[in-house]
């Protein structure tokens, strides 16, 4: 499974973005899908996970009410829609497949496959 995230950019506070995550060499559509991001000097933080239908998704916390993960089997993508963007989350995100097609959480050890990453920046 090849994976590229697009859509990231520079964008001021309380902007929004739409990443997607292209996949290529085979059908996601029976993984799970997640993005993860990770600034300079951090550890990879999780940002949202969504299952293999579409069906169940999960964000991290502090970015509930603002990220939304869906996907478009079809197209063979993933979406994270963000929102009221806050100058902290700027960082590099990724998105990442899990073999298992029911799992949304956020141990970045379950997911077997990662794309490239794309650069979001927020300026305040």
């Amino acid at each position: 499974v090849q994976l590229q995230a697009s859509g990231g950019g520079l964008v001021q506070t309380g902007g929004s973005l739409r990443l997607s995550c292209a996949a290529s060499g085979t059908t996601i559509s029976n993984y799970s899908m997640g993005w993860f991001r990770q600034a300079p000097g951090n550890e990879r933080e999780f940002v949202a996970a969504i299952s293999w239908t579409g069906g169940s998704t999960y964000a991290a916390e502090s970015m509930k009410g603002r990220f939304t993960i869906s996907r478009d089997n079809a197209k063979n993508t993933v979406y994270l829609q963000m929102n009221n963007l806050k100058p902290e989350d700027t960082a590099v995100y990724r998105c990442a497949a899990s073999r298992r097609g029911h799992y949304t959480g956020s141990y970045h050890g379950r997911y077997d496959y990662w794309g490239q990453g794309t650069q979001v920046t927020v300026s305040s």
